[in-house]
Protein backbone atom coordinates (compact mmCIF):
# COMPACT_ATOMS: atom_id res chain seq x y z
CA UNK A 1 0.00 0.00 0.00
CA UNK A 2 1.20 3.53 -0.71
CA UNK A 3 1.93 6.06 1.99
CA UNK A 4 -0.94 8.10 3.42
CA UNK A 5 0.51 11.06 1.53
CA UNK A 6 2.78 11.64 -1.45
CA UNK A 7 0.59 12.44 -4.48
CA UNK A 8 2.21 15.82 -5.06
CA UNK A 9 5.76 14.45 -4.70
CA UNK A 10 7.84 13.21 -7.61
CA UNK A 11 10.59 11.75 -5.41
CA UNK A 12 10.44 9.29 -2.57
CA UNK A 13 11.69 10.52 0.81
CA UNK A 14 15.38 10.21 1.52
CA UNK A 15 15.99 7.01 3.45
CA UNK A 16 17.62 8.81 6.38
CA UNK A 17 14.77 11.34 6.43
CA UNK A 18 12.28 8.49 6.53
CA UNK A 19 13.96 6.98 9.59
CA UNK A 20 14.21 10.40 11.22
CA UNK A 21 10.57 11.22 10.48
CA UNK A 22 8.98 7.86 11.38
CA UNK A 23 7.47 7.30 14.81
CA UNK A 24 6.46 3.66 14.45
CA UNK A 25 9.19 2.42 16.79
CA UNK A 26 7.47 4.04 19.76
CA UNK A 27 3.90 4.98 18.79
CA UNK A 28 3.05 1.33 18.09
CA UNK A 29 2.01 1.34 21.76
CA UNK A 30 -1.09 3.21 20.63
CA UNK A 31 -2.43 0.36 18.49
CA UNK A 32 -5.42 -0.42 20.75
CA UNK A 33 -6.40 3.25 21.01
CA UNK A 34 -5.94 3.78 17.28
CA UNK A 35 -8.11 0.80 16.35
CA UNK A 36 -10.76 1.64 18.94
CA UNK A 37 -10.94 5.21 17.65
CA UNK A 38 -11.14 4.00 14.06
CA UNK A 39 -14.00 1.61 14.82
CA UNK A 40 -15.99 4.40 16.45
CA UNK A 41 -15.09 6.73 13.58
CA UNK A 42 -16.39 4.21 11.05
CA UNK A 43 -19.72 4.20 12.85
CA UNK A 44 -19.74 8.01 12.82
CA UNK A 45 -19.10 8.01 9.06
CA UNK A 46 -22.02 5.63 8.64
CA UNK A 47 -24.29 7.97 10.61
CA UNK A 48 -23.06 10.85 8.43
CA UNK A 49 -23.97 8.93 5.28
CA UNK A 50 -20.38 8.49 4.07
CA UNK A 51 -20.28 4.73 4.62
CA UNK A 52 -22.98 2.22 3.82
CA UNK A 53 -23.86 -0.19 6.61
CA UNK A 54 -22.14 -3.03 4.75
CA UNK A 55 -18.98 -0.95 4.30
CA UNK A 56 -18.91 -0.01 7.96
CA UNK A 57 -19.38 -3.65 8.96
CA UNK A 58 -16.59 -4.72 6.62
CA UNK A 59 -14.21 -2.07 8.02
CA UNK A 60 -15.04 -2.94 11.62
CA UNK A 61 -14.53 -6.63 10.95
CA UNK A 62 -11.17 -5.89 9.38
CA UNK A 63 -10.11 -3.65 12.26
CA UNK A 64 -11.07 -6.34 14.76
CA UNK A 65 -8.87 -8.77 12.85
CA UNK A 66 -5.98 -6.29 12.97
CA UNK A 67 -6.52 -5.87 16.70
CA UNK A 68 -6.46 -9.63 17.18
CA UNK A 69 -3.14 -9.80 15.35
CA UNK A 70 -1.66 -7.16 17.66
CA UNK A 71 -3.02 -8.86 20.76
CA UNK A 72 -1.61 -12.22 19.67
CA UNK A 73 1.76 -10.71 18.78
CA UNK A 74 1.29 -11.74 15.14
CA UNK A 75 1.13 -8.30 13.53
CA UNK A 76 3.94 -7.87 10.98
CA UNK A 77 5.25 -4.35 10.48
CA UNK A 78 6.44 -3.27 7.05
CA UNK A 79 9.14 -0.75 6.04
CA UNK A 80 6.38 1.50 4.68
CA UNK A 81 4.77 1.83 8.14
CA UNK A 82 5.58 5.41 9.05
CA UNK A 83 3.48 5.41 12.22
CA UNK A 84 0.80 3.33 13.92
CA UNK A 85 -1.95 4.94 11.83
CA UNK A 86 -0.19 3.97 8.60
CA UNK A 87 0.42 0.44 9.85
CA UNK A 88 -3.20 -0.16 10.84
CA UNK A 89 -4.64 1.29 7.64
CA UNK A 90 -2.13 -0.59 5.48
CA UNK A 91 -3.08 -3.90 7.10
CA UNK A 92 -6.80 -3.05 6.87
CA UNK A 93 -6.35 -2.48 3.13
CA UNK A 94 -4.61 -5.84 2.80
CA UNK A 95 -7.54 -7.55 4.51
CA UNK A 96 -10.49 -5.62 3.06
CA UNK A 97 -9.32 -3.89 -0.09
CA UNK A 98 -10.32 -0.43 -1.31
CA UNK A 99 -13.07 0.11 1.27
CA UNK A 100 -10.25 0.72 3.78
CA UNK A 101 -9.48 3.95 1.92
CA UNK A 102 -12.83 5.40 2.99
CA UNK A 103 -12.02 5.23 6.71
CA UNK A 104 -9.82 8.32 6.67
CA UNK A 105 -12.54 10.51 5.14
CA UNK A 106 -12.65 13.85 6.97
CA UNK A 107 -10.00 12.71 9.42
CA UNK A 108 -6.40 13.84 9.76
CA UNK A 109 -3.57 12.19 11.58
CA UNK A 110 -3.52 15.42 13.56
CA UNK A 111 -6.85 14.78 15.28
CA UNK A 112 -6.35 11.02 15.12
CA UNK A 113 -3.14 10.96 17.14
CA UNK A 114 -4.45 13.52 19.62
CA UNK A 115 -7.44 11.23 20.21
CA UNK A 116 -5.25 8.12 20.44
CA UNK A 117 -3.02 9.65 23.09
CA UNK A 118 -5.95 10.82 25.19
CA UNK A 119 -7.54 7.36 25.03
CA UNK A 120 -4.21 5.77 25.94
CA UNK A 121 -3.87 8.03 28.98
CA UNK A 122 -7.46 7.50 30.11
CA UNK A 123 -6.96 3.75 29.96
CA UNK A 124 -3.55 3.80 31.60
CA UNK A 125 -4.81 5.89 34.48
CA UNK A 126 -8.01 3.91 35.04
CA UNK A 127 -6.87 0.45 33.95
CA UNK A 128 -9.83 0.04 31.57
CA UNK A 129 -9.29 -0.67 27.90
CA UNK A 130 -11.32 -1.24 24.74
CA UNK A 131 -14.76 -0.33 26.00
CA UNK A 132 -16.24 0.80 22.65
CA UNK A 133 -19.57 -0.58 21.47
CA UNK A 134 -17.99 -2.75 18.76
CA UNK A 135 -14.93 -3.76 20.74
CA UNK A 136 -14.97 -6.26 23.58
CA UNK A 137 -13.96 -5.21 27.06
CA UNK A 138 -10.57 -6.73 27.78
CA UNK A 139 -8.83 -7.28 31.05
CA UNK A 140 -5.88 -5.00 31.62
CA UNK A 141 -3.34 -4.52 34.35
CA UNK A 142 -4.25 -2.20 37.18
CA UNK A 143 -4.26 1.42 36.16
CA UNK A 144 -1.76 3.89 37.54
CA UNK A 145 -4.32 5.28 39.97
CA UNK A 146 -4.87 1.83 41.48
CA UNK A 147 -1.11 1.19 41.63
CA UNK A 148 -0.61 4.37 43.67
CA UNK A 149 -3.37 3.20 45.98
CA UNK A 150 -1.59 -0.14 46.46
CA UNK A 151 1.38 1.78 47.84
CA UNK A 152 -1.01 3.71 50.06
CA UNK A 153 -2.64 0.49 51.22
CA UNK A 154 0.75 -0.99 52.10
CA UNK A 155 1.54 2.11 54.18
CA UNK A 156 -1.79 1.91 56.02
CA UNK A 157 -1.40 -1.80 56.74
CA UNK A 158 2.05 -1.28 58.18
CA UNK A 159 0.88 1.73 60.18
CA UNK A 160 -1.87 -0.37 61.71
CA UNK A 161 0.50 -3.22 62.52
CA UNK A 162 3.04 -0.87 64.13
CA UNK A 163 0.51 1.17 66.10
CA UNK A 164 2.05 1.99 69.47
CA UNK A 165 5.70 1.65 68.45
CA UNK A 166 7.82 4.74 69.15
CA UNK A 167 10.62 6.30 67.13
CA UNK A 168 12.52 9.58 67.00
CA UNK A 169 11.03 12.16 64.69
CA UNK A 170 13.60 14.21 62.79
CA UNK A 171 13.92 17.73 61.46
CA UNK A 172 17.08 18.71 59.58
CA UNK A 173 17.87 14.97 59.99
CA UNK A 174 18.48 15.72 63.68
CA UNK A 175 16.48 14.03 66.47
CA UNK A 176 13.59 16.36 67.28
CA UNK A 177 10.61 14.83 69.11
CA UNK A 178 9.26 11.34 69.81
CA UNK A 179 6.54 10.15 67.43
CA UNK A 180 4.73 6.95 66.59
CA UNK A 181 6.18 4.84 63.80
CA UNK A 182 2.64 4.77 62.43
CA UNK A 183 2.58 8.56 62.31
CA UNK A 184 5.73 8.57 60.17
CA UNK A 185 4.25 5.96 57.82
CA UNK A 186 0.97 7.83 57.49
CA UNK A 187 2.77 11.04 56.53
CA UNK A 188 3.54 9.40 53.19
CA UNK A 189 -0.02 8.17 52.78
CA UNK A 190 -1.22 11.77 52.80
CA UNK A 191 1.42 12.84 50.28
CA UNK A 192 0.16 10.14 47.94
CA UNK A 193 -3.45 11.06 48.66
CA UNK A 194 -2.78 14.55 47.35
CA UNK A 195 -1.30 12.89 44.28
CA UNK A 196 -4.47 10.85 43.83
CA UNK A 197 -6.58 14.00 44.10
CA UNK A 198 -4.41 15.82 41.56
CA UNK A 199 -4.67 12.86 39.19
CA UNK A 200 -8.45 12.79 39.52
CA UNK A 201 -8.59 16.52 38.81
CA UNK A 202 -6.78 15.98 35.50
CA UNK A 203 -9.15 13.37 34.14
CA UNK A 204 -11.87 15.75 32.86
CA UNK A 205 -9.23 17.69 30.93
CA UNK A 206 -7.81 14.51 29.42
CA UNK A 207 -11.30 13.22 28.62
CA UNK A 208 -12.08 15.81 25.95
CA UNK A 209 -12.26 14.36 22.42
CA UNK A 210 -10.42 16.10 19.56
CA UNK A 211 -11.62 13.68 16.86
CA UNK A 212 -13.58 15.60 14.26
CA UNK A 213 -11.17 18.52 14.31
CA UNK A 214 -9.47 17.15 11.18
CA UNK A 215 -6.16 18.81 10.29
CA UNK A 216 -6.98 22.12 11.97
CA UNK A 217 -10.27 23.58 10.69
CA UNK A 218 -12.85 20.92 11.54
CA UNK A 219 -14.74 18.12 9.82
CA UNK A 220 -16.77 18.91 6.67
CA UNK A 221 -19.13 15.93 6.71
CA UNK A 222 -21.47 16.88 9.55
CA UNK A 223 -19.94 14.41 11.98
CA UNK A 224 -21.91 13.86 15.20
CA UNK A 225 -19.00 14.50 17.55
CA UNK A 226 -21.09 14.26 20.72
CA UNK A 227 -22.23 10.72 19.97
CA UNK A 228 -18.73 9.78 18.83
CA UNK A 229 -17.30 11.06 22.11
CA UNK A 230 -19.87 9.14 24.12
CA UNK A 231 -19.07 5.90 22.30
CA UNK A 232 -15.36 6.33 23.00
CA UNK A 233 -15.89 7.16 26.67
CA UNK A 234 -14.97 10.85 26.51
CA UNK A 235 -16.77 13.27 28.81
CA UNK A 236 -16.73 16.22 26.40
CA UNK A 237 -15.59 17.31 22.95
CA UNK A 238 -12.98 19.97 22.29
CA UNK A 239 -14.40 23.39 21.43
CA UNK A 240 -11.82 24.72 18.97
CA UNK A 241 -10.32 22.56 16.23
CA UNK A 242 -7.18 24.69 15.91
CA UNK A 243 -6.44 24.30 19.60
CA UNK A 244 -7.53 20.67 19.73
CA UNK A 245 -4.91 19.30 17.34
CA UNK A 246 -2.07 21.19 19.07
CA UNK A 247 -3.09 20.87 22.70
CA UNK A 248 -0.63 18.84 24.74
CA UNK A 249 -1.38 20.53 28.05
CA UNK A 250 -2.89 17.30 29.31
CA UNK A 251 0.39 15.44 28.74
CA UNK A 252 2.44 18.19 30.36
CA UNK A 253 0.08 18.18 33.33
CA UNK A 254 0.36 14.41 33.66
CA UNK A 255 4.16 14.57 33.46
CA UNK A 256 4.18 17.22 36.18
CA UNK A 257 1.91 14.99 38.24
CA UNK A 258 4.24 12.04 37.74
CA UNK A 259 7.31 14.12 38.60
CA UNK A 260 5.71 15.26 41.85
CA UNK A 261 4.53 11.74 42.67
CA UNK A 262 8.06 10.49 42.01
CA UNK A 263 9.43 13.22 44.27
CA UNK A 264 7.22 11.93 47.09
CA UNK A 265 8.30 8.36 46.40
CA UNK A 266 11.91 9.50 46.42
CA UNK A 267 11.47 11.07 49.86
CA UNK A 268 10.00 7.82 51.17
CA UNK A 269 12.86 5.90 49.59
CA UNK A 270 15.41 8.24 51.17
CA UNK A 271 13.97 7.76 54.65
CA UNK A 272 13.94 3.99 54.24
CA UNK A 273 17.49 3.92 52.88
CA UNK A 274 18.65 5.85 55.93
CA UNK A 275 16.60 3.80 58.38
CA UNK A 276 17.86 0.54 56.85
CA UNK A 277 21.51 1.56 57.23
CA UNK A 278 23.70 -0.10 59.82
CA UNK A 279 23.97 3.12 61.80
CA UNK A 280 20.19 3.36 62.22
CA UNK A 281 18.97 -0.20 61.85
CA UNK A 282 15.33 0.83 62.27
CA UNK A 283 14.04 -1.33 59.40
CA UNK A 284 15.16 -4.28 57.32
CA UNK A 285 14.13 -4.93 53.75
CA UNK A 286 12.87 -8.36 52.85
CA UNK A 287 15.32 -10.53 50.90
CA UNK A 288 12.86 -10.57 47.98
CA UNK A 289 13.21 -6.79 47.67
CA UNK A 290 16.96 -6.45 48.24
CA UNK A 291 20.09 -7.14 46.24
CA UNK A 292 23.65 -8.19 47.08
CA UNK A 293 27.16 -7.24 46.16
CA UNK A 294 29.30 -9.01 43.57
CA UNK A 295 32.35 -8.70 45.82
CA UNK A 296 31.16 -8.22 49.43
CA UNK A 297 29.24 -11.29 50.64
CA UNK A 298 27.73 -9.52 53.65
CA UNK A 299 26.01 -6.74 51.74
CA UNK A 300 22.24 -6.33 51.56
CA UNK A 301 21.52 -3.33 49.39
CA UNK A 302 18.28 -1.32 49.10
CA UNK A 303 18.56 -1.10 45.32
CA UNK A 304 14.79 -0.76 44.65
CA UNK A 305 14.72 2.32 46.86
CA UNK A 306 17.85 3.77 45.31
CA UNK A 307 16.36 3.28 41.85
CA UNK A 308 13.14 4.98 42.97
CA UNK A 309 15.21 7.89 44.22
CA UNK A 310 17.26 7.97 41.03
CA UNK A 311 14.31 7.85 38.65
CA UNK A 312 13.08 11.17 40.00
CA UNK A 313 15.57 12.95 37.76
CA UNK A 314 14.26 11.00 34.80
CA UNK A 315 10.65 11.97 35.55
CA UNK A 316 11.50 15.63 35.97
CA UNK A 317 13.55 15.43 32.76
CA UNK A 318 10.55 14.08 30.85
CA UNK A 319 8.47 17.04 31.98
CA UNK A 320 11.16 19.57 31.08
CA UNK A 321 11.66 17.92 27.68
CA UNK A 322 7.99 18.34 26.74
CA UNK A 323 7.72 21.89 28.06
CA UNK A 324 10.77 22.81 26.02
CA UNK A 325 9.14 21.35 22.89
CA UNK A 326 5.92 23.28 23.49
CA UNK A 327 7.28 26.66 24.44
CA UNK A 328 7.85 28.10 20.95
CA UNK A 329 5.34 26.36 18.71
CA UNK A 330 3.14 28.33 16.31
CA UNK A 331 -0.58 27.59 16.04
CA UNK A 332 -2.07 24.21 15.13
CA UNK A 333 -0.18 20.96 14.68
CA UNK A 334 3.59 20.92 14.17
CA UNK A 335 5.83 17.88 13.75
CA UNK A 336 7.62 18.86 16.95
CA UNK A 337 4.61 17.38 18.76
CA UNK A 338 5.79 13.91 17.79
CA UNK A 339 8.27 14.42 20.64
CA UNK A 340 5.44 14.27 23.19
CA UNK A 341 5.12 10.50 23.15
CA UNK A 342 8.46 9.13 24.25
CA UNK A 343 8.49 11.14 27.52
CA UNK A 344 4.89 10.08 28.14
CA UNK A 345 5.45 6.39 27.37
CA UNK A 346 8.64 6.32 29.44
CA UNK A 347 6.89 7.89 32.41
CA UNK A 348 3.87 5.58 32.24
CA UNK A 349 5.95 2.43 31.83
CA UNK A 350 8.35 3.42 34.61
CA UNK A 351 5.45 3.89 37.02
CA UNK A 352 3.83 0.61 35.99
CA UNK A 353 7.02 -1.25 36.91
CA UNK A 354 8.05 0.81 39.92
CA UNK A 355 4.83 1.18 41.91
CA UNK A 356 4.19 -2.56 42.47
CA UNK A 357 7.81 -2.97 43.57
CA UNK A 358 7.52 -0.17 46.13
CA UNK A 359 4.24 -1.60 47.41
CA UNK A 360 6.08 -4.89 47.88
CA UNK A 361 9.01 -3.24 49.65
CA UNK A 362 6.69 -1.53 52.13
CA UNK A 363 4.44 -4.57 52.68
CA UNK A 364 7.38 -6.81 53.56
CA UNK A 365 9.37 -4.36 55.70
CA UNK A 366 10.51 -5.57 59.11
CA UNK A 367 10.49 -2.90 61.83
CA UNK A 368 12.98 -3.09 64.69
CA UNK A 369 10.89 -1.37 67.31
CA UNK A 370 13.37 -1.92 70.16
CA UNK A 371 16.14 -0.34 68.11
CA UNK A 372 13.91 2.66 67.34
CA UNK A 373 12.88 3.11 70.94
CA UNK A 374 16.49 2.82 72.09
CA UNK A 375 17.32 5.72 69.75
CA UNK A 376 15.02 8.04 71.72
CA UNK A 377 17.28 10.59 73.41
CA UNK A 378 16.31 12.66 76.41
CA UNK A 379 16.84 15.83 74.40
CA UNK A 380 13.67 14.94 72.49
CA UNK A 381 11.72 15.88 75.65
CA UNK A 382 12.95 19.47 75.67
CA UNK A 383 9.90 20.94 73.93
CA UNK A 384 7.61 19.26 76.42
CA UNK A 385 9.66 20.71 79.28
CA UNK A 386 9.06 24.15 77.79
CA UNK A 387 5.34 23.39 77.51
CA UNK A 388 5.37 22.30 81.15
CA UNK A 389 6.65 25.74 82.16
CA UNK A 390 4.04 27.43 79.96
CA UNK A 391 1.33 25.58 81.85
CA UNK A 392 2.84 27.04 85.03
CA UNK A 393 2.44 30.56 83.69
CA UNK A 394 5.86 31.15 82.12
CA UNK A 395 5.79 32.88 78.69
CA UNK A 396 6.97 30.50 76.01
CA UNK A 397 9.95 32.61 74.93
CA UNK A 398 11.19 32.60 78.53
CA UNK A 399 10.47 28.88 78.98
CA UNK A 400 12.37 28.14 75.77
CA UNK A 401 15.41 29.93 77.18
CA UNK A 402 15.11 28.19 80.56
CA UNK A 403 14.93 24.72 79.04
CA UNK A 404 17.92 25.53 76.83
CA UNK A 405 19.92 26.15 80.02
CA UNK A 406 18.65 22.86 81.48
CA UNK A 407 19.78 21.01 78.34
CA UNK A 408 23.21 22.62 78.63
CA UNK A 409 23.51 21.63 82.31
CA UNK A 410 22.56 18.05 81.44
CA UNK A 411 25.19 17.96 78.69
CA UNK A 412 27.85 19.31 81.04
CA UNK A 413 26.94 16.63 83.57
CA UNK A 414 26.87 13.91 80.91
CA UNK A 415 23.41 13.17 82.19
CA UNK A 416 20.11 12.82 80.39
CA UNK A 417 17.14 15.06 81.19
CA UNK A 418 15.35 12.17 82.88
CA UNK A 419 18.28 11.58 85.28
CA UNK A 420 19.06 15.19 86.02
CA UNK A 421 18.37 15.84 89.74
CA UNK A 422 15.39 18.00 90.61
CA UNK A 423 17.76 20.29 92.48
CA UNK A 424 19.50 21.19 89.22
CA UNK A 425 16.15 21.92 87.59
CA UNK A 426 15.26 24.24 90.48
CA UNK A 427 18.67 25.93 90.32
CA UNK A 428 17.89 26.89 86.74
CA UNK A 429 14.32 27.99 87.53
CA UNK A 430 12.10 27.93 90.58
CA UNK A 431 9.15 27.20 88.29
CA UNK A 432 10.17 23.54 88.19
CA UNK A 433 8.39 21.38 90.77
CA UNK A 434 8.42 17.71 91.75
CA UNK A 435 5.80 16.89 89.09
CA UNK A 436 8.34 17.71 86.34
CA UNK A 437 9.06 13.99 86.20
CA UNK A 438 5.61 13.41 84.69
CA UNK A 439 6.77 15.27 81.58
CA UNK A 440 9.90 13.19 81.17
CA UNK A 441 8.25 10.14 79.60
CA UNK A 442 8.40 9.45 75.90
CA UNK A 443 5.05 7.70 75.61
CA UNK A 444 3.31 10.31 77.73
CA UNK A 445 4.54 13.18 75.54
CA UNK A 446 3.42 11.32 72.42
CA UNK A 447 -0.07 10.76 73.83
CA UNK A 448 -0.39 14.43 74.79
CA UNK A 449 -0.50 15.30 71.11
CA UNK A 450 -4.09 14.12 70.75
CA UNK A 451 -5.15 16.72 68.20
CA UNK A 452 -6.36 16.11 64.66
CA UNK A 453 -3.23 15.20 62.74
CA UNK A 454 -1.15 14.68 65.88
CA UNK A 455 1.03 11.72 66.77
CA UNK A 456 -1.05 10.41 69.69
CA UNK A 457 -2.40 6.90 69.27
CA UNK A 458 -5.98 8.17 69.10
CA UNK A 459 -5.08 10.70 66.43
CA UNK A 460 -3.12 8.21 64.32
CA UNK A 461 -5.94 5.68 64.65
CA UNK A 462 -8.30 8.34 63.30
CA UNK A 463 -5.92 8.91 60.38
CA UNK A 464 -5.88 5.20 59.61
CA UNK A 465 -9.69 5.01 59.72
CA UNK A 466 -10.02 7.97 57.39
CA UNK A 467 -7.36 6.53 55.07
CA UNK A 468 -9.20 3.21 54.79
CA UNK A 469 -12.42 5.04 53.94
CA UNK A 470 -10.62 6.94 51.18
CA UNK A 471 -9.17 3.72 49.76
CA UNK A 472 -12.63 2.17 49.63
CA UNK A 473 -14.19 5.06 47.72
Amino acid sequence: MAKLWGGRFEKSPDEQLWRFNASIDFDRRLYAADITGSIAYARALERAGILAAEERADIVEGLMSVLAEFEAGDFVFQPSDEDIHTAVERRLHELKGDVAGKLHTGRSRNDQVATDVRLYMMWKISGQELQGRDTPATESESGIRALVQEVQRALVNQAESQLGALMPGYTHLQPAQPILVSHWLMSFFWMLQRDIERLDAQLPRISSMPLGSAALAGNTFGLDRATLAEELGFETVTQNSLDAVADRDFIAEFLFWAALLQTHLSRLAEDLIIYASGEFGFVELDDAFSTGSSIMPQKKNPDPLELARGKTGRMIGNLVALLTVLKGLPSAYDKDLQEDKEPLFDTVETLEIELPVLAGVISTLSFRSKRMEAALQDDLLATDLADYLVRRGVPFRESHHIVGRVVRRAAESACGLRNLPLSVYREVSAHFAEDVSTVLDFRAVVERRAVIGGTATSSVTAQITQARELLQQ
